[in-house]
């Protein structure tokens, strides 16, 4: 399977939205696109690093246009620090933070009901070497335009930190 061919559907959704994936009405695929850098990020709302939605939101408005995006996976897997609902985290996300760039739906990142996009993603080590299960909010993936994942950050890398911003870089769409 490849990255481009996971489904995960954006946080809000119409009722009419979630019916059968393959009708017309179904929620769009946030999963990353060919063509398309993608960095994608584990968030929550109520963390001692949910600041860096700052920075995230820089990069989005730096670099979007130039064939990139964040992806913001909401999660609630780490002491509870994304309790809310679709809604509360995307108000939470707009009126705190002025976030532009997609949300998916909550998922689970670890565990035997990890999404499918987070199995795509453990395998892939940082540079320090760690594979593995996801370690906390805001761990961070960079896709490159082609469905390669070709960097993982730690949680507590910045996301404006040179490493992150010079893989970003090499990794735009020409």
């Amino acid at each position: 399977m490849s990255i481009s061919d996971v489904r995960i559907a954006p946080l809000t959704t119409s009722p009419t939205e979630q019916g059968n994936p393959d009708s017309a009405d179904a929620p769009a695929n946030l999963a990353p696109r060919p063509g398309v850098a993608t960095l994608v990020v584990n968030v929550a709302s109520r963390c001692g690093l949910t600041p860096q939605y700052e920075g995230l939101e820089r990069l989005q408005r730096q670099y979007g246009e130039r064939g990139f995006t964040v992806l913001g996976v909401p999660c609630n897997q780490f002491a509870g620090q994304e309790p809310g609902s679709s809604e509360q985290i995307a108000e939470f996300c707009s009126t705190t933070y002025g976030v532009s760039f997609p949300l998916t739906e909550k998922v689970k990142v670890n565990g035997a009901d990890r999404h499918p996009l987070y199995t795509e993603l453990v395998g892939v080590p940082d540079a320090q070497g760690y594979t593995g299960d996801i370690r906390w909010n805001f761990e961070k993936f960079l896709i490159s335009p082609d469905g390669q994942v070709v960097a993982r950050f730690a949680p507590t890398t910045t996301p404006e930190s040179d490493d992150v911003v010079k893989a970003i870089e090499a990794t735009l769409p020409s």
